[in-house]
């Protein structure tokens, strides 16, 4: 019987869940898992997670007795991110990608705090740090401070990197593993060009292809795990890269899928590329930034989106945990 794309995948790839949905991970098997505020807030409106809200909610209010329901239920997203942590890693064999306040994304020292803050409250349940991996934007502030994590022996997830800047600056730092957009890079080229792309001419893939490249010619660490995929045909041009976080929908996709899945993408292939060395520095990184529309306007726009989401998951708590007030017997 022929291999489905998704096993296939597997063979050549660490296939990650790109998904708050346990119940897609128990499916579909991942080594790993991501989350984001995004995916956390769409999770917590699900009914199979009512109790874990509910019990993070009740929590967080009797640890901060007389605070606001908005004090509370900040307090509760932090604590939700790292029980909805906990619970993937019951059924994931690797590790947790959790992600730091997105409004915090150009302050390094505050980024600190609320990374340590993360590691605590994981090791306060018994999950060592090895199995988790902080997510922070790719800004020069959130790259700073991913380098001083790694020497803590915090493992980062730079996410909402756009450009081969801040691809460098990355592996400059020392960070464990850069999530470089390939569906939101294409959304951009398909609005400012009005053109449809597809396999190899997808800008999404070509900017991940060149990175990975880039990465393997110069004997960097840093791994590349490609996400934010629109379709299959982005994945399939990517197979052999270090890791891909995949959404339930695509995953679904791969393991009903039958066909041929040759390797793209090869470190030693990698090793004879015409990619040239750039030394990045802070000047360096805010010349290409400003030169790079696609990765200036993706950056900007994806700190807002995940800033909106947590808002708006904070507003959902507070929502909730008033409607839990009501219902407790006076």
């Amino acid at each position: 019987m022929a291999k489905s794309l998704l096993e296939q995948l597997k063979s050549m790839t660490v296939v990650v869940a790109d998904t708050g949905d346990m119940q897609s991970m128990e499916k579909f098997k991942p080594q790993d898992a991501t989350t984001n505020p995004s995916l956390l807030e769409k999770a917590a409106k699900m009914p199979a997670y009512q109790q874990i809200v509910d019990d993070t909610l009740k929590k967080a209010s009797a640890e901060k007795p007389g605070a606001s329901a908005k004090e509370v239920a900040n307090e509760a997203f932090k604590q939700l991110a790292v029980a909805f942590g906990v619970k993937i890693l019951q059924i994931v064999p690797g590790r947790v990608s959790t992600e730091v306040d997105a409004r915090m994304s150009y302050d390094t020292a505050a980024t600190l705090d609320i990374a340590r803050d993360i590691i605590a409250r994981y090791a306060k349940l018994g999950i060592g740090r090895e199995r988790v991996l902080i997510k922070i934007a790719s800004t020069w502030e959130g790259i700073k401070a991913a380098e001083t994590l790694e020497k803590e022996g915090i493992h980062c997830n730079l996410t909402l990197l756009f450009g081969l800047h801040q691809a460098i600056a990355c592996a400059d730092a020392g960070v464990t593993l850069i999530s470089p957009f390939v569906g939101r890079i294409l959304d951009w080229y398909k609005k400012d060009t009005g053109k449809t792309y597809e396999g190899a001419d997808d800008p999404g893939v070509q900017s991940v292809t060149k990175v990975y490249n880039y990465f393997k010619k110069f004997g960097y660490k840093t791994q590349v795990m490609g996400a934010s995929f629109r379709n299959i045909g982005e994945i399939r041009e990517l197979a052999g890269c270090d890791l891909l976080t995949i959404s339930p929908e695509l995953l679904a996709e791969l393991d009903a899928t039958q066909d041929e899945l040759p390797k793209k993408l090869d470190a030693e292939k990698a090793k004879s590329s015409d990619a040239q060395r750039i030394t990045m520095d802070r000047a360096t990184f805010d010349r290409m930034h400003a030169e790079d529309r696609m990765a200036t306007d993706k950056l900007k726009e994806g700190i807002e989106g995940f800033s909106k989401a947590l808002e708006d998951l904070e507003k959902l708590l507070a929502k909730r945990l008033e409607e839990i007030g009501a219902k407790q017997p006076a």
